[in-house]
């Protein structure tokens, strides 16, 4: 069944009113008809069983036949600070992180990367990876549609991710920040991750193809992130986020 999200504004007593751009996919691409049924979200937990019943040239009107809440969110809120990377690969990264839970996305411009976006270009890209989102949540069942946030500098990011209750940094050098003699890497790593409780938010810094500067990671440490290990293997950029992801859904998950 198909699932669309709305404005808790466009939900009545016992109607909800579709607008934008969900008109025309839903006349025009999809070729529904009066009498099919969907699913519309509030993205405030909320979810509607509707049955279609009229159209207009501006909007898609559904009738309301139960209303339920969804659980699907995680407890935790998860900011994936992800660095550019170059070609498309920022569109499987958003796609796959809002299928794990992430609540959202903050690009950011870090030394090494090879991608320059000007205003123009910006404007576009998030454009495009919202809309990666939005399908990505709607396929997943989510709750919401995380937000892809404008592009911020390594420094701005850094500001931002003071907020999150847990900050983590994967590192391909971690091993040399984590031994103590006693525990390797990742077993240091394992601790780090199993002391993040469900109802704690999370930021999670993911470097570009070629990884973050020492600066940056000293940096980073400095404003309380905690570097960690995903193994032995360096994992591609586009990767890594996902592998953490993946880790702290399954230890959040209620």
């Amino acid at each position: 069944m198909y699932h669309f999200f709305v404005e808790p504004s466009q939900v009545h007593t016992d109607e909800i009113e579709i607008l934008g751009g969900d008109v025309n996919h839903i006349s025009s691409v999809l070729r529904m008809k009066a009498g099919e049924e969907i699913i519309v979200s509030d993205g405030y937990g909320n979810e509607y069983g509707c049955r279609l019943c009229r159209f207009t040239e501006t909007a898609v009107y559904a009738g309301i036949l139960e209303k339920r809440r969804v659980a699907s969110e995680l407890s935790s809120r998860i900011t994936l600070f992800q660095c550019l990377p170059k070609g498309d690969k920022m569109e499987l990264i958003v796609q796959k992180a809002v299928e794990l839970g992430v609540s959202e996305i903050v690009p950011v411009a870090s030394r090494r990367c090879v991608v320059k976006l000007d205003a123009k270009k910006e404007m576009n890209k998030r454009k495009r990876w919202q809309a990666v989102a939005e399908s990505a949540a709607k396929q997943s069942g989510r709750a919401m549609i995380p937000q892809v946030l404008p592009v911020v500098c390594f420094s701005d990011a850094l500001l931002q991710a003071k907020e999150p209750d847990v900050c983590l940094i994967p590192y391909e050098c971690a091993e040399e920040l984590l031994k103590d003699g006693q525990n390797s890497a990742m077993q240091r790593t394992r601790e780090i991750l199993n002391s993040v409780q469900k109802g704690q938010s999370v930021g999670i810094f993911i470097g570009p193809e070629g990884g973050f500067e020492k600066e940056e990671i000293e940096a980073a440490m400095q404003m309380g992130a905690q570097p960690v290990s995903l193994g032995k293997r360096i994992l591609r950029t586009e990767t890594a986020g996902l592998c953490i992801l993946s880790v702290l859904m399954f230890q959040l998950e209620e």
